[in-house]
């Protein structure tokens, strides 16, 4: 699924659970750890751990059982034990190895209960018996990169994807994940149970894809993260510009993911392209929360250490790619031409426009081409962007797409055309779902009227 660049275009402005709990940076801990006393010292120490470990772990338990429902339950079982046991006796001094141990032992339990998995008890059994520990790091990546491949499959919804995603890998709670998307918990439940019980009924594999079908099903993957960054950095309703906290799981997601397919040109483009945009987001929001548009932006603002891994992250991709940029990566070499301009009047428009030429030609999308249009007006003068505008503006998935009017209604406004630029503000501003960019199209639509 193609995105647009929120910031330019138009220069408009896109189980039981655990504790609710902090966003923590994923990696496996190391060393010892002091034992942490008292309840909420203690329950800090275990959604930390949580976050850190639960990715991990649900994926060494669904390779063990295949099935990465009944893996998420043994996982939360041992968060469950967890969450009893170590007020007590203190956090253990290697917990992701605790976690999985009691898990094993949960599943040798629940195997034994369960008839339908008889034929499988002395066999598995055997393996979690015998395996006290946590695998080996290579076996842990193969497990996280089956993990992901799982949660993303096509067969499921897109909306189901991401849930689970943010569930079994970004270690969510269907809160955190209904509060993020705005939508009830009960619905974000049902789209993970509905997700697990598809995984289970269709028997998908746990494993990593063949390289016959590695490339379609590795679209779904990062079409999956890019839409969670794209929620988190222009969120489609509700009262905030951002949702940065979306932008982080993703962000995190995508480098996990580079590290598990290091020689993925597509893979390192979608991280360039994320770590780029996100460089931006201190400079976007006002203290009020006001949308700043990207004309408009402090540029001493943006995170030059993301700009400099969104850099080496899309040289990386254009190595590997020999020559041929796929999507992500076209996307991410447009983000440079801004990223690389520390004044709005040196950014490349020409090199902008040539880079949306071919990211056209790749995705044949009206969005990517209504992109095209903001591109070439920047390039060669609204008029010349207008005229491309008008061309797809009978697209039917445009139809009810807010940024068509508003980017309409900036170029009317540039050709003095105030009074059409007027009328398109504001039926976009009655299109939009977001209440910050609501008003932003509605104070354009009344500076129309102020200098008409």
């Amino acid at each position: 699924m193609m995105a647009s660049d929120a910031d330019h275009q138009a220069q408009t402005g896109t189980q039981a659970d655990p504790p609710p709990s902090p966003r923590a940076q994923s990696g496996t801990q190391t060393g010892p750890q002091a034992p942490a006393r008292g309840g909420a010292e203690t329950h800090r120490a275990i959604e930390a751990v949580w976050r850190i470990e639960a990715a991990r772990l649900i994926a060494g338990l669904a390779r063990l059982v295949r099935d990465v429902g009944l893996a998420e339950e043994l996982a939360q079982d041992a968060l469950v034990a967890a969450l009893e046991q170590w007020p007590e006796s203190g956090v253990p001094r290697n917990p992701g190895a605790w976690l999985m141990t009691v898990s094993k032992r949960r599943a040798i339990d629940l195997i034994r209960r369960n008839e339908r998995l008889e034929r499988n008890l002395v066999e598995l059994g055997h393996r979690l018996d015998t395996d006290e520990g946590l695998p080996e790091v290579d076996e842990i990546e193969d497990d996280l990169l089956r993990l992901v491949f799982t949660a993303c499959h096509p067969a499921l919804s897109v909306e189901a994807r991401v849930a689970l995603t943010l569930r079994v890998l970004g270690g969510l709670t269907t809160d955190e994940i209904a509060r993020a998307f705005l939508v009830s918990e009960s619905t974000v439940a049902q789209r993970i149970v509905r997700a697990k019980r598809t995984l289970a009924d269709k028997k998908i594999p746990f494993e990593v894809p063949q390289a016959t079908e590695l490339s379609a099903r590795l679209e779904s993957v990062l079409e999956v993260i890019y839409l969670i960054f794209n929620e988190g950095y222009s969120a489609t309703a509700g009262d905030d510009w951002m949702r940065p906290a979306l932008c982080e799981d993703a962000l995190r997601l995508g480098r996990v993911l580079a590290g598990l397919m290091p020689k993925e040109p597509e893979v390192h483009g979608l991280v360039a392209l994320m770590e780029i945009q996100a460089s931006r987001s201190a400079a976007r929001v006002s203290p009020s929360g006001e949308p700043i548009l990207l004309l408009d932006q402090n540029r001493a603002r943006w995170d030059r250490l993301l700009i400099r891994r969104g850099l080496t992250a899309l040289d990386q991709a254009e190595k590997l790619g020999d020559g041929t940029l796929g999507p992500y990566t076209l996307q991410a070499a447009i983000a440079a031409c801004h990223a690389r301009a520390l004044d709005p009047e040196d950014t490349d428009w020409v090199r902008i426009t040539g880079l949306y030429e071919a990211l056209a030609k790749l995705s044949r999308s009206p969005v990517v081409e209504l992109n095209r249009a903001v591109a070439l007006s920047m390039a060669y003068g609204p008029a010349v962007g207008l005229q491309l505008l008008d061309q797809i503006a009978g697209e039917p998935s445009l139809k009810d797409y807010h940024l068509l009017p508003s980017v309409r209604g900036d170029l009317l406004f540039k050709l003095g055309r105030r009074e059409e630029a007027r009328a398109e503000f504001e039926r976009a501003a009655d299109m939009t779902r977001n209440a910050r960019e609501r008003t932003l199209l509605r104070e354009r639509a009344t500076a129309c009227r102020v200098q008409a």
